[in-house]
């Protein structure tokens, strides 16, 4: 249905460009045009549908095919439309509801990385529609700080190297775990893992869980992870430690300590060194700075 709109959109804008503008043929063409649609096809065809099909060719108009036979049923039946329709589909593989969503993204490298998005980590409709009333775009370009970057989501070539830091976002929207205003880092917890399928999802479409409340001894003392994943594309294990206050120096000095027992016994040869990520309620980042390049320096 989806290659029918676009196609459908095409003739409008053919229409338009032969002299006869929106306003010319306006309200009463389209009703017109609807019902005819409608009567020929079924559902699907309301006056608002059509003016969205409009926006839709308009909003897509990349696809470069010959001009299908006008007047119609022959645009459904003849041969050669049933090719254009095929090169079509193949161009648009999301459902007609994604593009109508997308349809309200207003910059077109947005647009282009929600749809990329979308049809990679197989995202339904309510899905997209949560990460771009979330700004998922803006925070990843934020979080990268490589805009350019964005356009080459799905494109890594041999030998390329994603710094973590580059790979993982900042911030996170958990609005989906709908908790009070007063909460533990224990509710927090139990709400991420009830929701874990969201909260991959605004991770990212890289990471897979591995394990809560991972256990470790270190001396005669034991010590616990919150949270443990693996990321596929960076080939590390990820630590995320959960916090509801103010990051601190003691929660980077408690990451270095975690990070330096799993390389050396959780971490499998192929491996690369594992990630720290402290989820926190508010940065600070001069004490990330200091605390975090105190530590590089001692190395």
């Amino acid at each position: 249905m989806t290659a029918a709109y676009w196609l459908i959109g095409r003739q409008i804008a053919e229409i338009e460009q032969e002299g006869r503008s929106r306003a010319e043929y306006g309200k009463e063409t389209v009703e017109r045009l609807a019902a005819d649609l409608s009567a020929r096809y079924g559902r699907g065809f309301s006056v608002r549908n059509v003016w969205l099909v409009r926006a839709f060719y308009l909003g897509w108009p990349i696809v470069q095919t010959p001009s299908a036979e006008s007047g119609g049923d022959q645009i459904m039946q003849t041969p050669s439309a049933e090719s254009l329709l095929d090169t079509i589909r193949s161009r648009f593989p999301l459902p007609w509801s994604a593009y109508v969503r997308l349809l309200s993204v207003r910059n077109q490298r947005a647009r282009t990385f929600y749809e990329t998005e979308a049809l990679r980590g197989g995202w339904t409709v309510r899905q997209l529609d949560r990460q771009i009333n979330t700004q998922f775009y803006e925070r990843t370009a934020l979080s990268r700080n490589k805009a350019a970057l964005l356009g080459e989501v799905g494109r890594t070539r041999p030998g390329d190297s994603v710094p973590p830091e580059e790979e993982i976002k900042d911030p996170f929207v958990l609005e989906f775990l709908d908790l009070k205003d007063e909460y533990s880092e224990s509710d927090l917890e139990e709400a991420l893992i009830r929701h874990l399928e969201s909260f991959l999802l605004e991770l990212g479409g890289d990471f897979c869980f591995i394990a809560r409340q991972r256990r470790l001894r270190i001396g005669d003392e034991w010590y616990r992870v919150d949270l443990l994943f693996f990321h596929r594309r960076l080939r590390c294990l990820v630590v995320i430690d959960l916090k509801i206050g103010k990051f601190t120096h003691a929660d980077a000095g408690q990451m270095h300590l975690c990070l330096n027992y799993a390389r050396e016994h959780w971490v499998r040869r192929e491996e690369n060194p594992p990630v720290g990520l402290i989820l926190c309620a508010q940065k600070n980042e001069a004490v990330a700075r200091y605390a975090l390049s105190a530590r590089r320096q001692s190395r």
